[in-house]
Order: structure tokens, then sequence, then C-alpha cells
């Protein structure tokens, strides 16, 4: 059924997907005064679930592309977030009537918020991946045989381009060459589908979610009950680690934001290494959990998520994981996103601890 997004709903939204954001995503504060200013502006977004979509419709997904340490810096204005969106209806030669998340983490999960309350078109309540991940390509549309192509971009200085490309990892390529040429973080509107390509490759439900799980938050610090164990019920999830951060190595490489954070309990110490988003936790080299299940740091005692780029050393932070969309589990799927894309020599571990073996990904 359908719903609608008021200015009232964005801070609990924004807080849910920088928890589904496993780290990455964009900062979600940024994200939340872009889609409230544009809600304010130009009213209500009305969410449409899949089932509500029409065969015949034209989805476009908007995001930002680059690293989240530069956005904090290189804040984006309505202009930009709905500028790659008219060039491509101008592109395809049909007007757009939906607007989709590509990813639920962070802010893009709120610039789509602002492009279809400025641009005046209903948002589906729906993403692309259930989580966030850094590369173009590591959405579940691309094991569907979608085309993220053409995909429009823009930055802030008022170019636009369209690339049209062979495959989605060459999108992902090229628009990665543009994206640091442009300041390390553009916005980008692409993967045009119709209703029923949506409906069969996006995961359902992704900004109910969020504003659940945001909400859930607030009333837990409100009854000052534990909000990390309101967080791990309704992910279905489990809790890794607690402690201290001691030390964070973060840098900005080819439009990314990478490094590895160490954080110190009672008696050992969890590493995490991320791409944007968290992609291992260990502990004294032992594998707990891997990309594509969630991994994500939330503060010890509010339950607040922490983005990759928020990480501070003294941090006091609890470490928790969930499962993924299982979609992301096939063979497929885990050659795209998997620790082994990463260059990370061990199998998927699963949130529960389950190592999918070789044999069971043939």
């Amino acid at each position: 059924m359908s719903w609608a997004i008021t200015p009232t709903e964005i801070t609990d939204l924004a807080r849910g997907a920088a928890v589904l954001g496993t780290g990455g995503g964009g900062d979600p504060y940024i994200g939340a005064l872009l889609a409230t200013a544009a809600l304010r502006k130009f009213g209500d977004v009305t969410v449409v679930t899949l089932d509500e979509l029409p065969s015949d419709a034209v989805v476009l997904t908007v995001a930002m592309m680059g690293a989240p340490t530069v956005m904090v810096e290189k804040l984006p204005s309505l202009d930009e977030v709905i500028s790659p969106v008219l060039a491509l209806g101008t592109h395809l030669g049909r007007p757009v009537t939906h607007i989709a998340c590509a990813e639920i983490g962070g802010v893009n999960s709120t610039i789509p918020i602002a492009a279809a309350a400025a641009l005046g078109l209903p948002l589906l309540d729906a993403d692309g991946m259930g989580r966030a991940f850094p590369e173009l390509q590591m959405v579940l549309p691309t094991l569907y045989g979608i085309n993220a192509s053409p995909l429009a971009f823009s930055d802030e200085k008022g170019n636009v381009g369209v690339l049209q490309t062979v495959s989605n990892n060459w999108t992902e390529r090229i628009a990665r060459v543009a994206c640091v040429e442009m300041g390390c973080s553009v916005m980008i509107s692409g993967f045009p589908m119709s209703g029923d390509q949506a409906r069969e490759s996006l995961v359902p439900g992704s900004l109910t979610q969020c504003v659940e799980i945001g909400r859930e938050i607030t009333a837990a610090r409100d009854e000052k009950t534990d909000p990390v164990a309101r967080i791990v019920g309704l992910l279905r999830g489990r809790e890794l680690f607690a402690g201290k951060v001691v030390d964070v190595q973060r840098n900005t490489t080819s439009g990314f934001a990478r490094g590895r954070a160490r954080i110190e309990g009672t008696d050992t110490a969890l590493t995490l290494s991320f791409q944007n988003e968290h992609l291992i936790a260990e502990i004294d080299g032992r594998t707990l959990v891997t990309t594509p299940d969630l991994i994500m740091v939330v503060e010890h005692d509010s339950g607040e998520p922490i983005t990759t780029e928020g990480l501070r050393y003294g941090q006091r932070v609890r470490v928790i994981s969930a499962p993924s969309d299982p979609r992301w589990h096939s063979a497929e799927a885990l050659a795209m996103v998997g620790p082994g894309y990463f260059g990370y020599d061990v199998p998927p571990h699963r949130f529960d601890g389950t190592i999918t073996t070789v044999e069971a990904m043939a």
C-alpha cells in the first residue's frame, strides 16, 4: 500500500538506512538535510510498493557515486541531483514515471527522495541491494540482465554526461574515471527498468524497513532499553563484538574510501576491512563474517550507526551482523560481491558463522 514521505519521517529513515548501509552510502545527516529541504519546497513524496507498479512503468535509479569521505565537503545541490534524471529521460525519449534507490545505505536512500520530490514523481519502496556496495554494477538487477546504461551523471559545476556501454562492469569502469576527474563524487541515474523488471529484480520494502529501524532505535532510547538489541532483533542478526576503536587507517583512492579499523575488547581485538562499506570482520586472523552479509558498526549505548568515514579513535562501539538478501549467495552473485572479488583469500562467511564452500557455490 502506498504511503507518503514527509519531513517527519526523514530522521528515522536516514538512521535506518545508515544501519543497513554497512558503513557506506555516505553521511546520512547530509542526505537527510537535502531530502528535508526538497520535501519542504516541493511537497511530500508518494511511496509505492512493487506490487502497485504498472508493467509499463519507466523506472530509473538515482544515487551518489564516489567516496563518502568527499561528500562531507562537496555538498550536492538539487540541480545536481535531478540533472541526470532529466538527461536520461531525454536520451530515452520517453517520460520517467518512477524513481528507485540503487542501494539503501546512507545518502543513497535519501537522495532519491530529493529527486522524486523535485521532479514530482513517486518513489519505489524498494532498492537494488538491500544494503550498500561500493561499485555500480553490484546490484541485483545486474543478475537479471538489466543494463546499467544508458547512465547519466552530473557534478556541481554543471557538467552532465550520458554513457552507453557494453556491460555493467564497463559502466562502472568508465563512470568511475569520470567521477574521479569530477572531484570524486557525482550524481548518477541509470538502470532503466520496466515495472515488470523492477518487480522481479529489486529488494521490496526497503524504505519501510529503514523507517522501522529508525523508529525502534528511538523507541528503545526513550524506554531506556538497549537499542542495539532492537536492531539485532529486527534484522534477525547477531552481535559480533564490543570494544573501543584504537586505530583507523583510511585513504581515498580511485574514488573509494579504503581502510581498516581495529577495535579492542577486554581480551582480544576485532579488525574491520572496508571499501566504502565493511567487507570483512576478523578476530586474531580468524574470519567471522564477510561480504555479502551485513557488517555494521553502531555506538555502544545509543545504537547510532557509524559510517566508515565517521570511525574515530576512542569511540566505544558494537559490531553487529545480519543476513543479506538470499539472492546475494548464488554463485554468480558471490563472484561479483563476495570476498574473493575484493582480494580476500577466504570463502564467504555468513552472519551466523556458516562458511560457503566452493562446492556449495557450484
